[in-house]
């Protein structure tokens, strides 16, 4: 059986966009990081289907 991976955990990626102005809905996507060479938060330009354009996405929690 394989092990799971120890340095890798899974995050969430949400619209900074979104989540300022009152548009309903705030889109999000998952990925994975390695926290011991990215320790901070991440943040991405990443594609906003409610908005139709690029914007950036901060990691939540």
């Amino acid at each position: 059986m394989a092990k799971k991976a120890q340095g890798r955990m899974v995050i969430h990626l949400e619209c900074t966009t979104c989540r300022a102005s009152g548009i309903p809905g705030v889109n999000r996507y998952t990925t994975q990081k390695n926290k011991k060479n990215t320790s901070g938060r991440l943040e991405l330009n990443k594609y906003c289907r409610f908005e139709r354009k690029v914007t950036p996405h901060k990691e939540t929690k």
